[in-house]
């Protein structure tokens, strides 16, 4: 008995090979988890905790709890100025768990969609899963890791069903502007391809929160995913949610039925008092985050390391290659000999190893020291 080929052959994330050495490292300074150091508000705790002494503990709709649902319609509208109806909302074990369901639905097995180097790389593990090929689009420091239609282009084949776009970007922090935006929708539109959008990290941003791309969308094309899981500290929750074109839910729900059945029905309690209730939470840290961003940024500038300037999420990206050794070789040894961990950028994309990625989700002191230790191993080791 074997287990498939898609497990087979599925390669082990960077960060996962990170994180093993580092937990056996003493006194590591953990760089490389993309998660907020910041504890879930009380509210939404209590929220959940009531809903299970309630009894509230059964199965769900597929889509959600009609509350909830409702409470996303205000807020894609008021935030992200899409003009949705609670049929065009379903509410997701994570945004993960959104865009496993939409590839299903919408993209065979044999099919490629285009995704970004560098990006999140649990994109290109999914389709993997389900036989469909990545076929990897180039972001450039030149563009500040923004994508461009003109590099996409030439990647487009028969084949090709779908774009996977991020802004607020992991791991680049690069806000997509307006501009860019539209042209991306334009070649599209002239290619009939999909959209699938991951803005889980619309409420991080520092300088012009980002523009979502469904309003620019008049045919259909366009999903977005969303998530509770950056913008409340509630990763370990698993709650997403998505805002499918008018007519299309039901294929997604009905893809999600076998997947997932519903999302824990505590934990939508719990997110229907994230986002009904106070947001000073969500400024806090965003105010903390763009603080450190900008305490990293002054750092690497007096010791003129190469980076590019992140405006939304909290990961900032460094170019190690003045080290003299990328991606993984740098990463590993920096944890062994420095006790810091970062995650190499060959984990986000095969053209990306010259960059490692630091995430801002750190208490400030640890976050400082630790991207001092990087600086002197790239001064020390290149020297």
């Amino acid at each position: 008995m074997k287990p498939s080929m898609a497990i087979t052959s599925m390669l082990r994330s960077g960060i996962r090979e990170i994180m093993d050495l580092a937990s056996r490292v003493e006194g590591v300074i953990h760089l490389e988890v993309g998660e907020p150091n910041f504890n879930t508000p009380e509210h939404v705790c209590e929220a959940a905790a009531r809903a299970g002494f309630e009894g509230f503990t059964k199965y769900t709709p597929n889509a959600g709890i009609q509350p909830l649902r409702e409470a996303l319609v205000e807020k894609v509208q008021r935030r992200n100025g899409l003009d949705a109806t609670v049929d065009q909302i379903i509410v997701t074990s994570g945004a993960v768990a959104g865009l496993y369901s939409t590839m299903a639905a919408l993209v065979d097995p044999g099919s490629e969609i285009l995704v970004a180097d560098p990006s999140w790389p649990n994109y290109s593990l999914m389709m993997q899963l389900q036989g469909i090929e990545p076929v990897h689009y180039p972001l450039t420091v030149e563009n500040g890791l923004v994508p461009t239609a003109a590099e996409i282009e030439p990647l487009i084949t028969d084949r090709t069903k779908a774009l996977i776009h991020n802004s607020p970007g992991n791991p680049t922090g690069a806000i997509t502007p307006h501009e860019s935006m539209q042209e991306l929708l334009e070649l599209a539109n002239t290619h009939d391809l999909w959209v699938f959008t991951d803005e889980v990290y619309d409420e991080i941003w520092f300088d012009e929160p980002p523009v979502a791309m469904g309003p620019l969308d008049d045919q259909g094309r366009v999903v977005s995913f969303f998530s509770m899981s950056k913008t409340y500290a509630m990763t370990g929750w698993r709650v997403g949610y998505l805002v499918a074109p008018p007519g299309l839910s039901e294929v997604i729900i009905k893809a999600q039925e076998p997947i997932t059945s519903c999302v824990n029905a505590p934990a939508q309690k719990a997110a229907l008092a994230a986002v009904t209730g106070p947001q000073d939470c969500v400024e806090e840290m965003r105010r903390s985050y763009r603080e450190r961003r900008d305490k990293v940024v002054e750092l690497l500038e007096d010791r003129h390391i190469p980076y590019v300037r992140p405006t939304g999420a909290f990961y900032l990206m460094v170019d190690v290659s003045p080290s003299g050794s990328q991606g993984i070789e740098f990463a590993l040894r920096l944890v062994e000999e420095r006790h810091v961990a970062v995650v190499p950028g060959t984990t986000f994309g095969p053209h990306s190893g010259h960059f490692v990625r630091v995430s801002l989700a750190t208490a400030t002191d640890l976050l400082l020291e630790g991207v001092g230790r990087l600086a002197d191993a790239i001064d020390d080791w290149g020297s």
